[in-house]
């Protein structure tokens, strides 16, 4: 099996030396998608603004791995405040389904925004062997 590191200009470069996500054979591993726009800046507007872009970054890079949010396994959610799981409830199933997937969300310390979503995407390549 290789691994196979994935880019993209749809979201904000990572801020340290890691990949937007890898490809190991049939699984993909997106790293933490913010609501960066792609030139670093942080999106303005309050939490459901920045969600949604978080979320849009994370289907991008997806894309760039030839695979979707609709094939995730599992989804890291962090808050800079818990009281906005209910607002990610309401946005988080437009992108991953109704019970489709296995969550864990945390409170975190997140530096000047909202929110931050990783996920473990199940994405078999047709034909090959990884």
């Amino acid at each position: 099996m290789t691994k196979k590191p994935i880019m993209t200009p749809e979201a904000c470069r990572p801020g340290g030396p890691y990949a937007h996500a890898v490809r190991a054979g049939d699984f993909v591993f997106l790293s933490g998608a913010t609501p960066h726009r792609p030139d670093g800046t942080l999106v303005d507007g309050g939490f459901a603004t920045q969600a949604k872009v978080t979320f849009d970054h994370l289907a991008a890079i997806a894309a760039s791995a030839d695979a979707s949010l609709d094939q995730a396994v599992r989804v890291g959610v962090y808050l800079l405040d818990l009281g906005n799981f209910a607002g990610m409830n309401e946005l988080f199933p437009q992108y991953f389904g109704e019970g489709q997937v296995a969550r864990t969300t945390l409170q975190a310390d997140l530096p000047g925004f909202e929110i931050e979503v990783d996920a473990v995407l199940y994405s078999p390549l047709s034909g090959s062997g990884g």
